[in-house]
C-alpha cells in the first residue's frame, strides 16, 4: 500500500475503533445500573441498550447521500459531534428518557457507511478491499475491548463516566479525521462500498441475500437482548460484584477466539462453509439453552463461550457470504441493506429483551431467544452452498473504449473468472473469481 493508503487505513480504522467501544462499552453494564436513572423499567432499559440501532439504521442512508454531496470528511465530522452530544446527554442524564435520547443521537450520528466510502476514495482499487478487512478487525478488537473495559470502569467511577469517555474518543476521532486523514483528490461512487437506490430491487429479489440479512438480524437481536439480562444473572444469581465481572468476559473471549480456529479451518481450507455456518447457528442457540438451564457459574460460563465462539464466528462469516453471493457491483447495496438488518436487530433485541423481562424470569428470556436462533436455523438449512468465491477490483483508466470492449471479452474467458461487470464511466471493472484465482493471465491482459 502506498503511505496514503496506510494512514487511511489506520487513521479510518481508529475513527470507526473509537465510535464502536464507546457504543459497546455499555452493554454488559447498562442493566446493572439503570436502577439509579429515575422512571426505569426494564422495558426502559432494554429500549436504551437498543435504540442506537433504530436511528442508525435510519439515518446511515441520509448521511451517506449528504457525503456525496457536501464532502466525507465534513459529513463525519458532523456526525461524531452529534455523537459527542448523545453521550455527553446520557452522561448528565437523571432520568432513564434522558438516557434514551442520548443513546439515540448517539445512533443518528450514522458515519458507518460514509467512513468506509472515504476509504474508497482514498485507496486504489486493488489494495481497497485490504483497507476494508483492516477496519473490519477494528471493529472486532474494539468489542472485545469494551467488554472487558466497561465493567471495570462502570464499577470503579460509574456509568456516567463511560458516557463522558464515549464523548472523549468521539472528540478524538474528529481530530484524527482533521489531522491524519488525508484529504481525498477527488470523491466519486464506489459500488463496492456504497448503497444504490436503483439497485435495491434487485437485491430485495435475492432470497438468498435475504436469508442472510435476516441472519445478521437475529444474530444481533440475540446479542442485544442477552445482555439485557446476562449481566443480572451474574450479580443477582451468581452473587459476582460488577466490579469482577471482567473476569469472566476476558477469558471468555480468549477460548471463544480458540473455538473458532476450527471452525474456519472446516469452513475455508476443506470448503464446507454451510455445514459450518449452520453449526455456528447451533452453538448459539445451545448457548442460549445452557443459559436457559445453568444453575451454575461452571454451566453458565461454558454456555458463554459456546455463545462468543458462534457469535464471532457467524460476525466473521456473514459478510463474507454476502460478498461471495452478491453481484460484484452491487456489493455495496447488499452491504447497506445487510447493515440495516444488523442495526435494526440490535434496536428489536433491546426491546425484546426488556419486553421479555417485564414479570418473567432470566432462564424464561434465555429459552425464547434459543427458539428465536431455532428459527433461524431452519431458514438457513434451506440455503444453497455458497460458491468460493471472491471479489475483485480491477481498474481501467486510460483504457480506450475499444479496448475495454476487448477486455471484457477476454477476461471472461480467463479460467477462474466467473462473472464480470465494467462501467465505462467510472473506468473500473468489477469481477467475481475463485477463491484460488491464478493472477497471472488477468496481469497479463491489463499489461496490453
Amino acid at each position: 500500500m502506498l503511505v496514503t493508503e496506510k494512514r487511511a487505513a489506520f487513521s479510518l480504522s481508529l475513527v470507526y475503533a473509537f465510535r464502536m467501544l464507546g457504543l459497546f462499552m455499555i452493554l454488559p453494564v447498562f442493566s446493572l445500573y439503570a436502577d439509579q436513572f429515575e422512571g426505569t423499567t426494564p422495558l426502559l432499559t432494554g429500549l436504551a441498550i437498543g435504540i442506537y440501532g433504530l436511528t442508525q439504521g435510519i439515518f446511515q442512508l441520509p448521511f451517506g447521500f449528504l457525503s456525496d454531496r457536501y464532502g466525507r470528511k465534513k459529513i463525519i465530522v458532523i456526525g461524531l459531534l452529534i455523537f459527542c452530544i448523545g453521550s455527553i446527554v446520557a452522561a448528565e442524564a437523571v432520568s432513564i428518557y434522558q438516557v434514551i435520547a442520548g443513546r439515540a443521537l448517539q445512533g443518528l450520528g450514522a458515519i458507518a457507511a460514509v467512513v468506509m466510502a472515504l476509504a474508497a476514495d482514498l485507496t486504489r482499487e486493488e489494495v481497497r478491499l485490504r483497507v476494508m478487512a483492516i477496519i473490519g478487525v477494528s471493529i472486532g478488537a474494539s468489542f472485545m475491548i469494551s467488554m472487558v473495559l466497561g465493567p471495570t470502569l462502570a464499577a470503579a467511577y460509574g456509568l456516567s463516566l463511560l458516557f463522558w469517555i464515549t464523548a472523549g474518543l468521539a472528540l478524538a476521532g474528529i481530530a484524527v479525521v482533521i489531522f491524519v486523514t488525508p484529504q481525498p483528490h477527488r470523491q466519486s461512487f464506489h459500488r463496492e462500498t456504497e448503497l444504490s437506490v436503483v439497485d435495491v430491487g434487485q437485491i430485495l429479489k435475492n432470497r438468498e441475500l435475504l436469508k442472510l440479512d435476516f441472519g445478521i438480524f437475529v444474530l444481533h437481536l440475540v446479542l442485544s437482548a442477552t445482555f439485557v439480562v446476562f449481566p443480572l444473572v451474574l450479580r443477582d444469581e451468581l452473587l459476582i460484584a460488577p466490579a469482577l465481572h471482567w473476569r469472566t468476559y476476558l477469558p471468555v473471549f480468549a477460548l471463544s477466539l480458540v473455538g473458532m480456529v476450527p471452525l474456519i479451518i472446516v469452513a475455508e481450507k476443506f470448503r464446507q462453509p454451510k455445514i459450518v455456518f449452520l453449526l455456528g447457528i447451533a452453538l448459539v442457540a445451545l448457548a442460549e439453552l445452557g443459559l436457559a438451564l445453568g444453575t451454575n457459574y461452571t454451566i453458565v460460563f461454558i454456555a458463554l463461550v459456546i455463545f462468543f465462539t458462534g457469535f464471532n464466528f457467524l460476525e466473521a462469516s456473514l459478510p463474507t457470504m454476502i460478498s461471495r453471493i452478491a453481484p460484484a457491483d452491487m456489493k455495496g447495496t447488499a452491504m447497506g441493506l445487510f447493515s440495516s438488518g444488523q442495526f435494526l436487530g440490535a434496536f428489536s433485541g433491546g426491546v425484546l429483551g426488556g419486553l421479555l423481562l417485564t414479570g418473567q424470569s432470566f432462564s424464561t428470556v434465555f429459552a425464547v431467544l434459543a427458539g428465536v436462533v431455532l428459527l433461524w436455523l431452519l431458514v438457513a438449512v434451506s440455503m444453497r452452498t455458497p460458491k468460493m468465491l471472491s471479489s475483485k477490483i480491477v481498474s481501467l483508466k486510460n483504457m480506450e473504449y475499444d479496448a475495454i470492449e476487448a477486455f471484457l471479452e477476454q477476461v471472461s474467458g480467463i479460467e477462474g473468472v466467473q462473472e464480470v461487470s465494467v462501467y465505462r464511466e467510472d473506468q473500473v471493472a468489477y469481477l467475481k473469481v475463485e477463491k484460488y484465482f491464478d493472477e497471472r493471465p488477468l496481469n497479463a491482459l491489463l499489461a496490453k
